[in-house]
């Protein structure tokens, strides 16, 4: 059964009250009960209920972006890996939460990411397919402090924990805690730890992933954050990437630590704006820590003592407008093979256009091909899923053009293409003016691509051709996706390819993929592809 507790901001009440004596006529004591009511926000505190929550201490909540899957630990369990030791046991649990909103019952990870260790999963990525936890492993080893990853299997089982490269790390971490976090684009590394030996002081630190997959050495994320002697600890990232949620007892609080609420104001890590407490009833006179979010930004997962079915229970708080984040798009879809329609197994890379820059990454499900990624608003987007011995195919998601009107969920599949004689591939990425030939800059991220793999495979060649839809002159239109085709080509050729390996040819309207009967259709009809001729 769910508990529910109630609580009243009255803050408005006392500013009403303050600004305006009570009226001694009736009909002003009415109108004055009737503002404390509306202005009084009513803010609910959820109990995850019994199938999740027992009479042990469930602890630090990991759920997922699209708030469907949760991890979290609990303490001295009889199912635990070191049930009875001389130490606490922290071992890692997880639910599924159904199409109706219900809690499966809760189910032990098991081997190989609960260990004779403290464990716990720090971040579950936006495709559910990789999981960051406590600890450094090799090849399922324990190895000591750090963090490790661990990947989804095609039997739905996860592989053995790997250690994340994180250089000079040792020098960071040497106190009695530590901790981590990843922002949701795959790339950017949270950790909480202390340079002092032994020490309880915790600083707030970043890394970024390098080419070689390694990661950068840690780096404070500045003075307003990390205040000296006091603790900073167990940051989340929103999905945004800007608005970060973190645990600290510095002075302001309602007790011990509390949570607080900062948005990141540039790409230096160093700038923030002024850090704000959350207040009750998130934040108590107890400690308090271990909050998370899904991509949607309306509810928060934490850890409550109140009226709790044992030391500590799951609940989850729906946030007041002032402490949400920027509002984002979760893009979900499937990677499928072009020619077989099966799934792929796929690395996916985002990348915001036209200057390439990396946005993020993801993996798709090694079953069924499905993936999720989450993207902020005002860029334009492309997304790229590549495996070997396939072309990465590419979608374009202009969100720049999109008005912020809140959370969205979008759905988009990619289609991979053999590296084979006949297949046809579609450059969804280059892009032309009205009536015009010339390439526009957000083209060559795209092309770039093609250039790649005549490069890593110099047997291939291929014809770039270009197709228009119905509309317009039959001469008109072999004139337009003829000059589009050759505008390709010649910046395929000015980058070094052999000539002899590529040529060009515009269809005009007469090889369309679907009716020219909808603007749809007529989109899909305008297109930039090629063939591949030899291999």
């Amino acid at each position: 059964m769910k508990r529910i507790l109630y609580f009243l901001i009255l803050t408005a009440f006392v500013q009403i009250t303050a600004a305006q004596p009570l009226s001694t006529d009736t009909a002003g004591l009415i109108q004055q009960k009737e503002n404390i009511i509306t202005a009084a926000t009513i803010i609910k505190i959820e109990n995850l209920g019994d199938k999740i929550n027992t009479k042990y201490a469930e602890l630090r909540p990991t759920v997922s972006a699209d708030g469907n899957l949760l991890f979290f630990i609990v303490e001295d369990h009889p199912q635990n890996t070191k049930y009875r030791s001389i130490r606490n046991s922290q071992d890692i649990w997880y639910a599924y939460r159904d199409e109706n909103g219900k809690w499966s019952e809760a189910i032990h990870l098991g081997y190989p990411l609960n260990t004779y260790h403290y464990n716990a999963v720090y971040w579950v990525s936006p495709d559910n397919n990789r999981i960051l936890i406590r600890n450094a492993f090799i090849d399922g080893d324990y190895v000591g402090n750090g963090v490790s990853m661990s990947y989804l299997k095609e039997d739905y089982t996860w592989s053995k924990p790997n250690a994340l490269r994180i250089k000079n790390y040792l020098k960071y971490d040497r106190g009695a805690q530590n901790g981590a976090t990843m922002a949701h684009d795959g790339k950017t590394l949270l950790l909480y730890m202390t340079e002092v030996k032994y020490g309880i002081n915790n600083d707030i630190y970043v890394c970024f992933l390098e080419k070689d997959g390694s990661w950068t050495e840690p780096k404070s994320i500045g003075k307003k954050i990390n205040l000296p002697d006091y603790d900073e600890m167990t940051p989340y990232l929103a999905a945004d990437g800007v608005t970060l949620y973190f645990s600290s007892n510095r002075p302001g609080g309602l007790g011990d630590n509390d949570i607080w609420m900062t948005k990141r104001l540039d790409n230096t890590w160093q700038k923030w704006t002024d850090p704000v407490n959350l207040g009750s009833p998130i934040n108590t006179p107890d400690w308090d820590a271990f909050f998370t979010l899904d991509a949607g930004g309306e509810y928060a997962y934490l850890t409550s003592s109140a009226e709790s079915y044992g030391e500590s229970d799951i609940v989850r708080v729906k946030l007041l407008e002032k402490e949400k984040p920027d509002p984002v798009v979760l893009v979900s879809g499937n990677v499928y093979n072009k020619k077989t329609g099966k799934p792929l197994s796929a690395s996916l890379i985002y990348e915001t256009l036209p200057d390439g820059t990396v946005a993020g990454n993801a993996v798709s499900n090694p079953d069924d091909g499905a993936f999720k990624i989450v993207l902020p608003y005002d860029k334009n987007y492309m997304i790229r899923a590549t495996a070997d011995k396939f072309f990465a195919q590419s979608e374009n998601l202009n969100l720049d053009s999109l008005v912020q009107e809140g959370y969205k969920e979008i759905h988009k599949d990619l289609y991979l293409v053999p590296i084979e004689i006949g297949q046809v591939v579609r450059l969804n990425n280059v892009f032309f003016d009205f009536d015009k030939w010339n390439l526009r800059p957000e083209s060559f991220v795209e092309l770039e691509r093609v250039v790649t793999m005549l490069k890593e495979n110099p047997a291939i060649e291929i014809e770039m051709s270009a197709h228009t839809d119905s509309r317009g002159s039959d001469d008109y239109n072999f004139k337009l996706s003829d000059n589009r085709a050759r505008s390709c080509m010649e910046y395929i050729l000015s980058r070094g390819i052999d000539p002899s390996r590529i040529r060009s040819q515009g269809y005009g309207e007469t090889k369309p993929v679907v009716p020219n009967d909808t603007d749809e259709n007529r989109q899909l009809n305008r297109r930039v592809e090629f063939t591949i001729l030899k291999n």
